[in-house]
C-alpha cells in the first residue's frame, strides 16, 4: 500500500490529492501525515482525514514515504523536494517545483542520484480541450505546428492572498507562478529539446515591491516560435477567473482551445471552422495516483515536470535581467 505524506499544503492546489484520496477506489493508499509551516494549515488537512500533523518536513518523511506532495510556500518547495527525495520517496509537486535555476539543478541531480521520479501537478493536460486537440495534431491535420499562442489570465484576488505570496523571495516571480502549464502545453504540442526564451513582466503592484502583474516568456525552438503572456489583470467583473486560451498555427489548419469556455475550433485547409466534440476529462491528480497505485512512473514523470519548469525560471531570469536571450535544453535521457 503506497504510503503519502503532504509536505506544505499552504496552497489550495493541495485539494487535488487530497480529493482525490477520498475516492473509494483510492482506499489503496494510505495517508501517513500532513506537514506545513503553519500549524493551523496542518492541522486543518489532517483533521479532514484523522492523521497527525506535523511542524517539520523531516519529521514526517521519517514516518516512511513512498509519495511526498509539495504544495507549500513556493520559496520552500525546493527544498522539500530534495528532503523528500533523498527520504526515498517520489514527489508529485504542484507548480511551481521551486522558484530557482540552482534549485532545479539540484532536484534534477538528486533525483537521478537516488532513481527516484519527479512529477507535477500539470492539469491542463488533462482537460477535455486539451485531449481533443491533441488527437487533432496528432493525427497530422493542421500539418506541422509552426505557432502556438496562449493567454493566461487570473483573478489577482488581492485581499484573499496570504503574505507570502507578495514577497518575491518567497513567491519567486510571475513567470515562475504561472508561465508553466502553457509552457508544457506548448511542448506537449510542439515537441522540442532545445531553444532560446526570452521573458518580460510589467505592471507592478502599489505597495508590493517586485512583484508584477503581467509578464510574457516567448520561447523560439528549431521549429516553432512560442508566446506565452501571463497575468493578475482578469478584471474582476469578468465571470471566469481566467479566460485562458490557445492558439495554434500549422502548416495546414489552426486550433483554437478556449478552456475557460469548454470549445475548441479547428480550421483547416480542407474542412471550414468547426467545433470539436470533447472527450471526457481527467482530474488533476487522477493519472499520476493511477500510476503509483500500479509501480508505474506518472505520465508527467521526471523530464516532462523539469523542462516547463526549468523554461519558467529562465524566462523569469530573462525578465530579470531585461529580456536576455537565455539558451534552454533538456538533458539526454
Amino acid at each position: 500500500m503506497p504510503r503519502i505524506a503532504i509536505i506544505g499544503a499552504a496552497h489550495p492546489h493541495v485539494d487535488y490529492v487530497l480529493d482525490e484520496l477520498t475516492r473509494a477506489d483510492r482506499a489503496a493508499f494510505e495517508l501517513v501525515g500532513v506537514q506545513d509551516s503553519d500549524p493551523a494549515v496542518a492541522a486543518h488537512h489532517a483533521a479532514r482525514f484523522g492523521v497527525p500533523a506535523f511542524d517539520r518536513a523531516e519529521d514526517l518523511l521519517a514516518e516512511g514515504v513512498d509519495v511526498a506532495v509539495i504544495a507549500g510556500v513556493y520559496g520552500a518547495r525546493g527544498a522539500d523536494a530534495v528532503a523528500a527525495l533523498r527520504a526515498g520517496a517520489h514527489v508529485l509537486a504542484d507548480k511551481p517545483l521551486c522558484t530557482s535555476l540552482a534549485e532545479l539543478d539540484e532536484i534534477e541531480a538528486v533525483a537521478s542520484e537516488v532513481d527516484r521520479t519527479v512529477n507535477l501537478l500539470l492539469e491542463k493536460r488533462g482537460y477535455p480541450e486539451t485531449l481533443a486537440a491533441l488527437d487533432v495534431v496528432r493525427a497530422g491535420e493542421l500539418g506541422d505546428i509552426v505557432g502556438v499562442t496562449s493567454s493566461g489570465p487570473h483573478k489577482l484576488n488581492r485581499a484573499q492572498r496570504p503574505g507570502w505570496f507578495f514577497d518575491p523571495a518567497q513567491y519567486g516571480g510571475i513567470l515562475t507562478d504561472l508561465s508553466v502549464h502553457d509552457l508544457d502545453a506548448a511542448l506537449l504540442f510542439a515537441p522540442a529539446d532545445e531553444g532560446v526564451i526570452r521573458g518580460a513582466v510589467s505592471a507592478p503592484l502599489d505597495g508590493a515591491q517586485g512583484f508584477t502583474r503581467y509578464g510574457s516568456a516567448t520561447l523560439t525552438t528549431p521549429n516553432t516560435v512560442v508566446s506565452a503572456e501571463v497575468s493578475w489583470l482578469t478584471p474582476q467583473a469578468s465571470d471566469v477567473h481566467g479566460d485562458y486560451r490557445l492558439r495554434l498555427v500549422g502548416t495546414r489548419g489552426t486550433a483554437e482551445i478556449f478552456w475557460a469556455r469548454g470549445r475548441v475550433e479547428v480550421t483547416t485547409d480542407d474542412q471550414p471552422t468547426r467545433a470539436l466534440d470533447l472527450p471526457p476529462g481527467r482530474r488533476p491528480a487522477e493519472e499520476a495516483l493511477d500510476a503509483f497505485a500500479d509501480g508505474r512512473t506518472p505520465e508527467v514523470g521526471t523530464r516532462d515536470s523539469l523542462a516547463p519548469t526549468r523554461l519558467a525560471l529562465l524566462a523569469q531570469a530573462s525578465a530579470d535581467q531585461g529580456g536576455t536571450a537565455l539558451a534552454w535544453s533538456r538533458p539526454a535521457d
